[in-house]
C-alpha cells in the first residue's frame, strides 16, 4: 500500500468518489484552479471539469446554501469552507435548513452533503483559523460531526460521509494534514460514521480522544508505559455525533480510570459530554474522578503562546498520574 499524508488521502477519496458517482460535486473558495488552500482538491478540476469542481465567491452562506439546494435536488455536494472559523457565516443555513430538512419534510427530502473544513491550532495561523468549535455542530440535531485523526481513517470516513444520506460536518485537523504518512489502500475503503476505534490496548487507564489530539495521547501512553509501567488504552472517537459511548464505556469499565483529551475549550465541550455519559453508565466502575485535558476557555492565542494553549503529552501524563494516584 502507498504511504500518504492526510491531504493526499482526502484527495484520493474525492477523486475516487467523483469517478464512481457523477452526482458528487466539489465547490468552495479556490477549490478548482488552485486546488484548495491546502491542495486537498488539487487535480480535480483537470479531471472532472468546471461543472463539477466549482470555484465560488468568498461567501460561506452562499456556498453552504447552494450545497443544500444541490443535495435536495439529487446531487451529492462536498463543499469546502477554507477554515472552520469562517463556517459560522453559514450557520443559519446549516442549522435552519441542512440539519432540519429531513425532519421538516417528514422524510420527503434528504440533504446528502458534506461540509469539509480545516480546524484547530498548531500551525501558527491567524484568528478565525485555529479554533475547535465541534461542539456547535455536535449539539445540533440532524447533523453528523466527524473528525478523523490520520490519513487512512480520513480517507475512509470521507467516503462514508459522501455516501451518507444526511448532512455531515467533516473537520480536518490542519496540524495533521502533512504531519505524517500512513499506508492507505488504493482500493475502496470505508469506515462507519459513529464508530470509535481502540488504537492502543491497555488495562490500567483509558485515554479518550480524537482528531489532532490522538498523537499526543499516544505519546503520553508510551511515556506512562516506559516510566510508570502503566498500560493505557487509547480510544479514537472519530465521530463526535453520533458518539460511540459503548466503546469507551466498555474500556472504562475494564480500567476504572479515565483521561479525556480534546483541543476544544473546556466548558460545555465534548469532554464534558463524555464525562456525563461515563457518570451515567460507568459510575460504579470508576475508581478515580474523571480527568479532562482540554484547551482553555479563551480565544486560541496567536503564535508564540499557541503551544501553551494546546494539550500536549506532558499535560496528559500529569492527568493520568493524578487518576492513577487516587
Amino acid at each position: 500500500m502507498p504511504k500518504m499524508t492526510m491531504v493526499e488521502a482526502l484527495n484520493l477519496a474525492l477523486h475516487q468518489e467523483m469517478e464512481k458517482d457523477d452526482r458528487v460535486i466539489v465547490l468552495g473558495e479556490d477549490v478548482a484552479v488552485d486546488g484548495g488552500v491546502y491542495r486537498v482538491t488539487e487535480g480535480l478540476l483537470e479531471e472532472f471539469g468546471e461543472e463539477r469542481v466549482i470555484d465560488t465567491p468568498l461567501a460561506e452562506a452562499s456556498i453552504i446554501g447552494a450545497s443544500i439546494g444541490m443535495a435536495v435536488y439529487g446531487l451529492r455536494p462536498v463543499c469546502e469552507v477554507q477554515f472552520s472559523g469562517f463556517s459560522y457565516f453559514g450557520m443559519h443555513q446549516i442549522e435552519s435548513h441542512a440539519a432540519r430538512m429531513r425532519w421538516r419534510s417528514r422524510g420527503g427530502y434528504h440533504v446528502p452533503m458534506v461540509l469539509r473544513t480545516p480546524y484547530g491550532a498548531g500551525i501558527r495561523a491567524l484568528e478565525h483559523h485555529s479554533e475547535s468549535r465541534e461542539a456547535y455542530y455536535a449539539h445540533t440535531p440532524g447533523l453528523k460531526m466527524v473528525i478523523p485523526s490520520g490519513p487512512r481513517n480520513a480517507r475512509a470516513l470521507l467516503v462514508s460521509a459522501i455516501r451518507d444520506p444526511d448532512p455531515v460536518v467533516f473537520y480536518e485537523a490542519k496540524a495533521v494534514y502533512r504531519a505524517f504518512r500512513e499506508e492507505v489502500p488504493e482500493e475502496e475503503e470505508t469506515f462507519p460514521i459513529g464508530k470509535a476505534q481502540v488504537v492502543r490496548e491497555g488495562d490500567n487507564l483509558t485515554i479518550i480522544t480524537y482528531g489532532a489530539m490522538l498523537q499526543p495521547s499516544l505519546e503520553a501512553a508510551d511515556t506512562l508505559d516506559e516510566e510508570d509501567g502503566v498500560q493505557a488504552e487509547v480510544i479514537d472517537l472519530l465521530s463526535i455525533s453520533p458518539l460511540d459511548h459503548e466503546t469507551f464505556v466498555n474500556s472504562v469499565n475494564k480500567t476504572g480510570r479515565v483521561v479525556i483529551v480534546n483541543e476544544a475549550p473546556r466548558s460545555f465541550g465534548p469532554a464534558a459530554e463524555i464525562t456525563a455519559r461515563l457518570v451515567e453508565k460507568s459510575f460504579w466502575y470508576l475508581e478515580a474522578p474523571v480527568q479532562r485535558v482540554t484547551g482553555y476557555d479563551v480565544i486560541v492565542p496567536l503564535f508564540a503562546y499557541e503551544d501553551v494553549y494546546l494539550p500536549d503529552a506532558k499535560r496528559i501524563v500529569r492527568a493520568a498520574r493524578e487518576a492513577l494516584s487516587a
